[in-house]
């Protein structure tokens, strides 16, 4: 059986373990976060992602659950992100520094998140701000850097997570490097079509509606 075929017929409760289960919106309160875990918890997701700030009360929550913490920072901040229970990070790219040659600087960036966190780190390269010199360049610096996943984007104000981005950074991640799609994914077939395409992980805000095949036209994700 094909992976594409195979996808397409992962039933929700197989497709639960792809998503990250994300909410990092600014305002969000102690309770929605609390919420938030449960229900990561309760529908089996693969983690829990939440803004730094989050960490200490969701890691206590999901200590022993087998669901994984993950956040977002930088080198200190991501050192002690893990002191309080994240046990993974996504992180953002030096796009200027890329964009300005400063190659070194830019693998250094990633590579001190990297040796200060000791846990897996995923870069969000931004793909659609790149040139496509620059985003050869990004993949393998960030390879070199020590990731353990390449994601096409932050956010779907950036790229609509899509089949293509993934099959490019796939085709490129070497060494066990795995992909996460991100942004905007609101819709089971969507989910199916981008693990069909090689997506090992899915960020989305979405993932109880995406499960439960209860997307809508007014349905929101990042």
């Amino acid at each position: 059986m094909s992976s594409t075929v195979a996808a397409a017929n992962l039933t929700p409760a197989q497709l639960a373990p792809y998503i990250q289960h994300t909410k990092i919106e600014v305002g969000s309160t102690r309770q929605e976060m609390i919420a938030h875990v449960e229900d990561a918890m309760k529908y089996g997701f693969s983690a829990a992602m939440v803004a730094g700030s989050w960490v200490p009360l969701t890691a206590s929550i999901l200590k022993g659950t087998g669901i994984v913490m993950t956040s977002a920072g930088k080198a200190a901040e991501a050192a002690e992100l893990v002191r309080l229970g994240a046990t993974q990070i996504d992180i953002g790219v030096q796009i200027g520094w890329l964009k300005s040659g400063m190659y070194d600087q830019f693998r250094e960036d990633i590579a001190g998140v990297v040796r200060a966190s000791g846990v897996p780190i995923k870069v969000m390269l931004e793909l659609p701000l790149l040139t496509a010199e620059e985003k050869e360049l990004a993949v393998q610096l960030s390879m070199e850097a020590g990731v353990a996943y390449l994601k096409n984007a932050s956010s779907g104000q950036i790229e609509t997570a899509n089949p293509a981005s993934v099959r490019y950074l796939v085709e490129r991640a070497k060494g066990g490097v795995l992909v996460k799609a991100s942004g905007s994914i609101k819709h089971l077939a969507q989910a199916r079509e981008l693990i069909a395409a090689g997506a090992s992980l899915l960020g989305t805000s979405a993932g109880i509606e995406i499960i439960s095949d209860t997307s809508s036209a007014e349905t929101k994700s990042y």
